[in-house]
């Protein structure tokens, strides 16, 4: 298998956690996020979305960051990270769906504000902030109320694919500026992710230049 990917972004630390995490035998192929690299047309010849990471094991052309960790999982039998019970598994994937949908979309707007916008030299837009501070508090809310009494989003021994999914919109959330404070078992949880070799190996704060 190749993994196409940039380790700098948010998705693509995903999946190289996750596979790491679950011990999935893959190759690399790096993509320049930050030069477009995956607008080439050999790149869109795999994700015609021109959207990292992409993963190409013989004939399957995979992306969607989720349905890669999905993919690796079942191909490895990782069942501690992608539980073959019926109703853990509906729960995990019940997870992937709403990071993509709802979680991914609001950290994401701190993650441009407070870290990208600075690197490229430009200043943040409290009022985006601002705006964006109810919805972040609900999502979150959720992620709190859900990590009540337990240590792992889907009631697990160990981390699973949901985890490592959840996590990784909200890998710099230092530099994000996340308001976790008002959510203490959301920012207990992160601190327990910090931990999971797999995702203090991947960390993308120094290949960003941030302190």
């Amino acid at each position: 298998m190749k993994l196409y990917y940039d380790p700098r972004t948010v998705n693509c630390r995903k999946v190289l956690a996750g596979f790491k995490h679950m011990g999935v035998a893959f190759e690399t192929e790096n993509v320049d996020y930050f030069a477009q690299g995956q607008q080439s047309p050999d790149y869109m010849a795999i994700n015609p979305n021109a959207a990292l990471p992409a993963l190409v094991d013989g004939d399957l052309q995979l992306w969607e960051s989720n349905a890669i960790l999905q993919y690796g999982a079942d191909k490895v039998g990782a069942e501690s990270a992608y539980p073959s019970d019926l109703a853990t598994r509906a729960d995990v994937n019940r997870w992937l769906l709403w990071e993509s949908s709802a979680w991914f979309p609001t950290c994401y707007v701190y993650l441009v504000e407070n870290v990208v916008k600075p690197i490229l030299e430009a200043e943040p837009d409290q009022a985006i902030l601002d705006g964006e501070g109810p919805n972040f508090h609900k999502h979150a809310g959720i992620l709190d109320d859900r990590l009540d009494g337990q240590d792992w989003l889907c009631g697990t021994p160990e981390p699973t694919i949901a985890d490592i999914a959840v996590a990784s919109p909200m890998h710099l959330h230092r530099f994000q500026q996340l308001p976790l404070d008002a959510h203490p078992n959301l920012s207990a949880w992160i601190g327990r992710m910090e931990s999971v070799p797999a995702w203090e190996s991947t960390d993308v704060a120094p290949l960003l230049g941030l302190a």
